[in-house]
């Protein structure tokens, strides 16, 4: 808003004075922990819009801002896409090089992971892994890998190793960057409705969280990297903002470009642009307009190239877990999946409960006070857990790869340690056959290592380290499909003269693949936890390249968001804004309750009356007071406290400043100054001092509803508008006020949870 300030003369008439051009610093501006005007922001996006369309018929320079300020959101996409990329390229060659490091080192250059160092050696495809180049640190300090002394100082050098990473992780986010903890999508999904979390977004928190995310990925605790991901591509969006005054100047141009870039975040993620569109659309943004999704289809498509040309041989490839599953699936098998559908729900709802009840200790108890205390322990526990079991010490990705490979004839895993029977093999294709010793062993090995994953993640999620969800989900989820997977594969080898089998899966067929149902399992469990639905769809198809695989996919993760839904409605993410107490307005939820406005608004019975600014009868040192003693964010605006006859709404932060203000640059402005809100002033006395005209910070179009309205109404204009504040009137007189504080408490009293559990407004 422009300000402008009238001052009074000697002779009794007033002065215009317009001293002031240019708008003043902070007017229109938020203060921390409060929410943004949507209307008033993307009307001041028209107003600006209109200013450069109408001067580009001027001149041809005013044609070339014109152009360039169209273009600058596709430019501002294509840098988000580059940074993105190229973090997410280091984060992953760090962490696979420093996972690497827990087990040994590479003598060809100690900056070789495993993979890598073993590339150039001369060793079968069956001894790939036990390349002379590589030393585990037993080989290295003691000469030897065999014996128990050998294996004793491997697990104590693994050990050492995730305590150290873990432990500079947490240290380095309590010691610099304290929102770099956890994962991230739960703030940036409450900042994209509108939210203001200074720092959240900002380079600290992106050059501390890159680290840590390394860090705490390479210590081997139960954490992904996806979810920080996206938080690490929002940081890079919110940075970059600042270079174009378009998005720097206006925060809900500025939430159009963290859309995006949430999008980008998911696709380096997954190496999944089309679901990271899907996954912003549906799981984070607020408000999503047309153009914001083919930009954020392009952010999406040069991260993912980006970081395919940084890391081309990684994890990082256009798809994560490439599947290659040589036998169809049979319309019978949908029964197996929708079972893996309904475990994936159950353990949705298991762990958000069990996560949110931990998490709730942990801020109510003494042991929210010692993160790295926590984070120690866990790690201790993690690391001594995990080393004796082969598939718990190998990082989650790895091990989601092995699950969902479908064993072929040079397989050398014990995953495809099957009782060969080579003679009806046809090509690549190996037909059904009985279990051997080694599957059974892997069998053992990865129900223990399910019931490992299940309770440690609990307790990791939430820790004071970047920690995502979707890797430990799916790790969950893919372990339980590949144990389904084999059973029913040797009840079909066992048992293939039985009805359900007889008609598809005769003796020496190849019918039943376990990786896919690993596959199926790992989206069940995605869903069961975080309720997405098609963009989980296709995010498994991009990770895997397993198109034909969709039905299968879509009927497990619409069975588990079921299940999960009738036992609670919540997601982990929407489950962790009402825990740390976030004005998030959810949009998908029906509000059916039958209240109205007058029982919701603001005074209520007994209460004090409203607090109003009038509009010519207040002093400078009135309103002064009013903002000493108050903390409302604004004030309505009234004809007189005789009539309340609403004139509009002013904000606090906008009043203090333009006082402030005119207090230093207009001559004659004192406490007994009368503050005006009108458009003319009336003429003064000689003897009075200046007054001050502040019209131009005056909101003349509040939104304002009747005390008869339906709350339900009411819910659906907050939603729909991303309102503020909304004014509650009778017969055009002001009765109170309704925030979205105060909707999301009443929302939160009629659901029998806590209101006082929602703190910022």
């Amino acid at each position: 808003g422009f300000s402008s300030y009238n001052g009074g003369g000697m002779n009794g008439t007033s002065t215009m004075m317009d001293f002031l051009e240019e708008p003043l610093p902070g007017v229109g501006t938020y203060e921390d922990f409060n929410t943004i005007d949507w209307v008033r922001e993307k009307s001041r996006d028209r107003d600006r819009h209109r200013e450069i369309t109408s001067r580009s018929k001027e001149s041809t320079w005013a044609l070339i801002h014109s152009v360039s300020d169209a273009f600058s959101g596709w430019l501002l996409m294509l840098l988000i896409g580059l940074l993105a990329g190229s973090l997410a390229g280091l984060i992953d060659i760090s962490a696979h090089w420093m996972t690497d490091l827990k087990e040994g080192v590479c003598l060809a250059g100690f900056w070789f992971n495993h993979e890598h160092c073993c590339w150039k050696s001369n060793t079968t495809f069956t001894d790939r892994d036990k390349c002379p180049e590589w030393k585990s640190w037993s080989q290295l300090i003691l000469g030897h890998g065999e014996g128990a002394f050998a294996y004793i100082l491997n697990y104590f050098m693994y050990v050492i190793w995730a305590l150290l990473f873990s432990l500079l992780a947490v240290l380095l986010v309590k010691g610099f960057a304290p929102y770099a903890c956890g994962s991230g999508i739960p703030e940036i999904k409450t900042i994209l409705s509108g939210f203001i979390i200074r720092g959240y977004l900002g380079k600290w928190t992106l050059i501390i969280k890159t680290i840590t995310l390394v860090l705490a990925v390479s210590s081997g605790l139960s954490l992904g990297k996806e979810g920080p991901l996206v938080h690490v591509a929002c940081c890079c969006g919110n940075i970059l903002c600042h270079l174009f005054t378009k998005y720097r100047k206006n925060e809900a141009k500025r939430r159009e470009v963290l859309s995006a870039a949430a999008a980008a975040g998911v696709s380096v993620a997954f190496g999944a642009p089309i679901g990271g569109v899907l996954f912003s659309l549906e799981e984070v943004s607020y408000y999503f307009p047309l153009k914001t999704l083919w930009r954020s289809f392009f952010a999406a498509l040069v991260a993912a190239f980006t970081l395919r040309s940084i890391n081309p041989f990684g994890n990082s490839r256009l798809v994560l877990f490439y599947v290659e599953f040589h036998m169809p699936w049979h319309l019978l098998e949908l029964v197996p999946f929708i079972l893996l559908g309904i475990f994936g729900g159950l353990w949705g709802a298991f762990f958000i409960r069990s996560n949110i009840a931990w998490c709730r200790r942990r801020k109510t108890t003494k042991l929210g006070k010692y993160p790295v205390l926590e984070v120690f322990v866990v790690t201790a526990i993690t690391a001594l857990l995990a080393f004796p079991n082969e598939y718990t010490r190998m990082s989650t990705s790895e091990l989601i790869s092995e699950l969902f490979n479908d064993c072929g004839i040079l397989d050398s895993s014990k995953l495809c340690e099957y009782v060969n029977d080579f003679n009806s093999t046809k090509g690549d294709d190996l037909p059904d056959r009985a279990a051997g010793p080694g599957v059974y062993t892997a069998m053992w090995q990865l129900a223990l290592a399910l019931i490992m994953k299940v309770f440690i993640t609990i307790f990791t999620f939430g820790m004071k380290v970047p920690s995502g969800l979707f890797i430990p989900s799916m790790a969950v989820g893919a372990i339980a499909g590949r144990l389904l997977g084999v059973a029913v594969e040797q009840l079909a080898y066992y048992h293939h003269d039985w009805a359900i089998f007889s008609g598809w899966c005769s003796q020496g067929a190849d019918c039943i693949t376990p990786g896919l149902y690993a596959m199926v399992g790992a989206a069940a469990c995605l869903g069961g936890v975080t309720r997405m639905t098609v963009s989980l769809v296709v995010i498994m198809f991009e990770l895997t390249g397993g198109l034909e695989y969709i039905v299968p996919l879509m009927a497990a993760a619409m069975t588990s968001k079921w299940v999960a839904d009738a036992i609670g409605r919540e997601g982990i993410y929407d489950a962790h804004i009402r825990l740390n107490g976030y004005p998030f307005l959810e949009a998908k939820e029906e509000f059916s309750h039958k209240t109205l406005a007058m029982d919701v608004m603001r005074p209520r019975r007994n209460d004090p009356p409203l607090t109003v600014i009038t509009q010519d009868s207040m002093t400078v040192e009135d309103v002064e007071t009013i903002i000493n003693e108050t903390t409302y964010s604004g004030y309505p605006v009234v004809v007189s406290r005789e009539s309340q006859r609403l004139v509009g709404f002013v904000l606090r932060r906008d009043l203090i400043i333009s006082i402030e203000n005119a207090r230093k640059k207009q001559d004659g402005i004192v406490s007994t100054s009368i503050i005006y809100f009108t458009d003319h002033s009336p003429p003064l006395p000689p003897s009075s001092p200046s007054m001050l005209k502040l019209r131009s910070i005056l909101d003349l179009s509040p939104f304002t509803v009747t005390d008869q309205t339906p709350m339900e109404i009411v819910v659906d204009i907050f939603r729909k508008l991303g309102l503020r504040q909304c004014l509650v009137t009778h017969n055009g007189k002001l009765l109170g006020i309704i925030t979205k504080k105060d909707v999301l408490k009443h929302i939160a009293q009629l659901a029998n949870q806590d209101p006082d559990s929602i703190l910022f407004n």
